[in-house]
């Protein structure tokens, strides 16, 4: 069975006995191969594991992809229109460029932007109470923190401006000695919410206003 793309050339074959174009599209990625420009125009891949997988530029067009693990995949120019994308996890996919998607299908942050006054959420920072990652800004308690340079494109999941988040992103990403801040801002200082986002946000001004604890959060004992 094989798997081509939308020239018509093949991109993977094989001979193992399958029963689904699910499956060979799994074994496929399993192997490493590049579905780059595959054409998988209505394929049901429900629940399929293609996690870092090479779809770039892959048609998807009315694919069922409910329930498929797209961590990290590279979706890059992919034709995603009418595809049911529904609990598909996009956590640090690659959707620049993707067409088709209804971010307000994938993204349950968007709430935020409806959200009146004052809004909490959470910011993880190292001993140094700069951000862990890519630093800059020492957050201390009871400041404000603006920022002019931002990266207002959804289809990145890390970008320029104040990084926050969910507290369960918080609480998967903190190491000893990490601190998670509480901070506070408004709807219109949100500047991103990347599509399919694990729980990350940015914001170009925010206020430091607490701290949560790390033993209440049994982070440590």
């Amino acid at each position: 069975m094989e798997i081509k793309n939308t020239n018509n050339e093949i991109l993977f074959s094989t001979k193992e006995t399958t029963s689904s174009l699910k499956e060979i599209v799994e074994l496929a990625v399993k192997s490493g191969a590049n579905l780059s420009g595959a054409d998988l125009y209505g394929a049901n891949l429900y629940g399929a594991n293609l996690s870092r997988a090479d779809l770039s530029g892959a048609n998807l067009s009315g694919a069922n992809l409910s329930r498929a693990d797209l961590y990290g995949a590279n979706l890059y120019g992919a034709n995603l229109s009418r595809a049911n994308l529904y609990g598909a996890n996009l956590s640090r996919a690659d959707l620049y460029g993707a067409t088709g998607i209804n971010k307000n299908l994938i993204t349950p942050l968007r709430m935020l932007l409806d959200q009146p006054g004052k809004i909490r959420a959470y910011k993880l920072v190292n001993s140094q109470l700069e951000g862990p990652y890519n630093g800059g800004i020492k957050y201390e308690m009871e400041t404000e923190y603006s920022v002019s340079q931002v990266n207002s494109n959804e289809s990145e999941q890390c970008g320029a401006g104040i990084n926050l988040a969910t507290l369960d992103w918080c609480m998967r990403e903190w190491k000893p000695t990490y601190k998670i801040l509480i901070a506070e801002f408004t709807a219109k200082n949100i500047v991103a919410i990347p599509t399919a986002t694990d729980g990350k946000f940015r914001v170009k001004k925010c206020k430091i206003v607490g701290e949560k604890d790390l033993k209440e959060l049994e982070l440590e004992e």
